[in-house]
């Protein structure tokens, strides 16, 4: 039998941005799911804010309505456009390569358009970067959609997004393991899925727009670094290990399947073995967060 993990409630899942690599996080939650560890909140970065949200709407794992959006998912969908396409909305738009139409069409399929946070079975936060003041903005009220594209819009990648009198960047910029975020809306303890693996970087980029992505996680993992033991010190945080390197550029969505797999075998192992005794940083034996 499955050995199940207690952990002082609420638990918070906490869901961290990288693009396609997202699809790991299928995986984990479906480790996580076996392991009967279940989430009372939920905070979630870029694309961890569209599983988060998934997650959220559901109140439970939908490990396999997960599944199927992911190995459904394209990058023409995502990312759409050729190296010419991209060069003309830069120049038209003078500050990103891509449009949100395809994001936004994606966001419309998997959480339906008029869908709104207070429609989630259970609490929900999607981090954001308000352009204005450069601070991660914790967004808990309103339509769903608008909130998960201010939350994916990388800069030099999307477009920011108009909410309210405010403009947001992706909260990946500052906050792409949103740890504190959950900690504020009331958990006791943390489940981390960090689809960034700490300290492996994807393969070489052939693109402009892989330059773009490259850069922004090296960035954004430090936050983690720093942040996750500081929270540790008050609180359970169990932080998932990912799945072995995979070289795989944060736009391609060819490697999803090996992503799933390898890092529901990952957390599953991972997960057999813990336990939980008060506050502390649960990780892979050997491991830090930035290893």
């Amino acid at each position: 039998m499955t050995p199940v993990l207690e952990l002082p409630r609420p638990v918070g899942f906490v869901l961290g941005g990288g693009g396609s690599l997202g699809a790991s996080q299928v995986g984990m939650l479906r480790a996580l799911a076996e392991h009967g560890v279940t989430p009372d909140l939920v905070t979630g970065t870029s694309v961890g804010s569209l599983n988060g949200a998934v997650l959220a709407r559901a109140g439970e794992i939908p490990v396999e309505r997960l599944s199927a959006i992911w190995t459904s998912m394209t990058r023409r969908a995502v990312f759409p456009g050729g190296p010419l396409a991209q060069a003309v909305t830069l120049r038209k738009s003078r500050t990103h390569l891509f449009t949100s139409v395809g994001l936004g069409a994606l966001v419309d399929e998997v959480l339906g358009s008029d869908t709104t946070f207070d429609d989630c079975a259970i609490p929900l936060g999607v981090v954001a970067m308000d352009v204005a003041t450069t601070q991660a903005v914790l967004l808990r009220e309103g339509p769903l959609k608008p909130a998960v594209l201010a939350s994916a819009a990388i800069p030099g990648i999307y477009p920011p997004v108009e909410l309210g009198d405010g403009l947001y960047y992706d909260g990946g910029v500052v906050a792409n393991v949103p740890m504190r975020q959950a900690v504020a809306m009331g958990a006791k303890s943390l489940v981390v899925l960090d689809c960034a693996f700490p300290s492996r970087l994807p393969a070489a980029p052939r693109t402009i727009a892989e330059v773009v992505f490259m850069v922004a996680m090296v960035a954004m993992r430090q936050q983690a670094v720093l942040e996750a033991p500081a929270i540790a010190a008050e609180l359970p945080v169990v932080y998932l290990p990912g799945p072995p390197l995979i070289r795989v550029s944060p736009l391609d969505f060819t490697h999803t399947a090996e992503l799933l797999g390898e890092a529901y075998v990952a957390a599953s192992a991972f997960l057999h073995d813990l336990r939980v005794s008060g506050p502390g940083l649960y990780q892979q034996a050997g491991a830090t967060v930035n290893d």
